[in-house]
């Protein structure tokens, strides 16, 4: 059975496509929104995983959306939520079994219960989260012991991460996204996974 994996090229969604991999034929999703956005680190991170990849795209509209939502909010965790939300939602119109590396602290993104059985309902699929019962501190040693991870601050570091268009998007309307975003905020992206 095909699972698709939301991948970010991070650690947490390469962990979940690790663990899925073991029952499932799992394939990597990344999600953009602008159409020309490549994303080579997150394909060399899937590379490096040894699992198929695909970029898809959600459309400027969406960015758009997205965009509007966090300036009426006054903060991000809505816009990525919903962002997340859209991308599950569009895999599940492929794939049986859908999941991501959502981790049990994650405030955002996160789809809550309610959410979660009405997806499945409507879908017909079933969404599965395997970092939903580990911690960050255990998240840190599995990477460390199965991955080699990269580091660095959103905006310098190639991922897949919603953020980071979203961030750009605000630039591009005249907005600085620090006072939306915490400054000093680490990402990571794969470069290799260890032999174990």
């Amino acid at each position: 059975m095909e699972a698709g994996v939301l991948f970010s090229g991070g650690k947490d969604s390469a962990l979940a496509a690790i663990m899925l991999a073991r029952d499932y034929g799992v394939e990597l999703n990344t999600c953009v929104f602008n159409p020309d956005r490549e994303v080579p680190e997150v394909r060399a991170a899937a590379a490096a995983l040894g699992l198929p990849f695909r970029r898809r795209v959600l459309g400027k509209d969406l960015l758009s959306e997205a965009v509007d939502l966090l300036l009426t909010c006054g903060y991000p965790n809505d816009a990525i939520d919903m962002v997340h939300r859209k991308a599950i939602e569009t895999l599940a119109t492929e794939y049986a079994v859908v999941g991501d590396g959502t981790r049990r602290e994650d405030r955002v993104p996160r789809l809550e219960r309610p959410e979660v059985q009405h997806l499945e309902m409507t879908a017909g699929c079933s969404y599965v989260r395997p970092l939903l019962g580990y911690g960050k501190a255990e998240v840190e040693r599995l990477a460390k012991r199965l991955l080699v991870v990269r580091y660095g601050e959103t905006g310098s570091i190639g991922n897949g991460d919603y953020e980071g268009e979203i961030r750009s998007a605000l630039c591009a309307r005249g907005i600085d996204p620090v006072s939306f975003f915490p400054s000093r905020h680490l990402q990571s992206l794969v470069v290799a996974r260890r032999e174990t």
